[in-house]
Order: C-alpha cells, then structure tokens, then sequence
C-alpha cells in the first residue's frame, strides 16, 4: 500500500498532511484528509470498499464533487500510483469466500 502527501483544500481551510495512495488488495485509490486528532476519525475519506476508485482520475473527480481541491501531487507520485494501480493483484481470501464483493 502507498500513501504520499498531499494537500487537501475546501473552502478557507487546508490539510497539508492528507494522504493519497493505493491499496492494492481492495484495488482502490484512496483519499483522506483533515483529520480529528481526538477521534481519528477523517472528515474526508474515499476509497474504502473494494473497487471504489480503480483510477486515479476518479478519485479526484469525486473528491472536487465534494468541494476538495488536491494540490502537491508531482509527477513521480502520479506515475508511481499508477504503475502501482497496473499491478495486477489477484482476489483476496475473502473475496475468494464470497465474505467481500
């Protein structure tokens, strides 16, 4: 699994400790940001469910839905996403079980 930084914008307030990555057994990008120290918990937080955001351009059309704006993503960082995002990663255990679809 990946995870770069980045910043996450909405409105008057930043994050610039928000994470961009992949994970590769659910085969989603992800996304999250402004996180509750007290809590743990991200007010956003997109890619959880297997499949959710299969492109990286998915996940920031959905989180610009959302009124976010991502910035500090390079070009390294793009291309290691997707290079990860290539890599075929074979069904999971659970998925294999039926327990996760």
């Amino acid at each position: 699994m990946s995870r770069h930084p980045i910043t996450v914008t909405k409105g008057e307030k930043s994050d610039p400790d928000a994470v961009i990555g992949y994970d590769p057994p659910l085969r989603t990008f992800f996304l999250q940001a402004f996180l509750d120290q007290e809590t743990d918990a991200c007010e956003l937080w997109l890619g959880a469910f297997l499949e959710e955001y299969p492109t990286l351009e998915s996940i920031v059309t959905a989180a610009r839905a959302e009124g976010y704006e991502l910035s500090g993503l390079e070009r390294d960082t793009i291309l290691s996403l997707i290079k990860e995002a290539s890599t075929p990663t074979p069904p999971s255990i659970g998925e294999q079980l039926g327990i996760v679809r």
